[in-house]
């Protein structure tokens, strides 16, 4: 890999049967939090998908407004030249963290599920489908697409958002499904109403939806 290009690591999670993972969920966090913020959405996820391993990669870079936590780019310009910029970014060094893990598991990238949580999420749309060996399948969390990568995988997508989100509008991710339907990306949206900038219980079952097609066999 190029010297230059940010190492991540994080802490995972076996899968609850035991024995060798069948699927590898790979969950980015939201700025200024680290990969321990999404443990718990794993061990949520695992009584579902119990022969399913999880990795929660910490973002490369210290968040620039707070002395603790991590960000997969700077926020400190909005602007979707900004964003777009961030992702491109952000993506080599999640794109390598995510196929050295289906690596280490022995597992192809048909077998795996990129999700993401706010800037998380972003960085997990623009990275899983602009691979050159796409995961099998997206989800995306009060997130948005500030750019489609070229080429762009046609693969599916989860889109979940609360409508009462005050931190990142809603109406990012209603373009985000805009611009995939265009691509002919297979995407499935959900807005949640009442939700402010979180996961609720619909929006975890939908992740297990998502998750359970590629999460039967795998090695013996």
């Amino acid at each position: 890999m190029p010297g230059d290009l940010p190492v991540l690591d994080g802490p995972r999670r076996a899968p609850h049967a035991g024995g060798p993972a069948a699927l590898l969920v790979v969950l980015c966090h939201g700025v200024g939090a680290d990969g321990r913020d999404l443990l718990p959405l794993a061990e949520e996820v695992a009584q579902d998908l119990p022969r399913a391993a999880f990795a929660c990669p910490d973002a490369p870079e210290p968040f620039t407004l707070a002395p603790f936590g991590r960000q997969w780019f700077p926020l400190l310009d909005l602007s979707p030249e900004a964003l777009a910029a961030g992702v491109r970014r952000a993506a080599p060094a999640l794109a390598h963290f995510v196929a050295a893990e289906a690596a280490r598991l022995g597992l192809p990238m048909e077998r795996v599920v990129l999700a993401g949580f706010s800037q998380g999420g972003m960085t997990a749309l623009y990275t899983g489908l602009g691979m050159g060996s796409p995961p099998a399948a997206i989800a995306a969390f009060s997130g948005a697409l500030p750019v489609l990568p070229v080429p762009c995988a046609r693969i599916p997508v989860l889109l979940v958002h609360g409508e009462e989100d005050p931190i990142v509008p809603v109406e990012l991710t209603r373009q985000a499904e805009e611009a995939l339907q265009r691509a002919e990306v297979p995407v499935t949206a959900y807005y949640r109403p009442g939700l402010g900038h979180g996961i609720d219980a619909p929006g975890i079952a939908a992740l297990v939806a998502v998750c359970r097609p590629f999460a039967a066999g795998g090695r013996a």
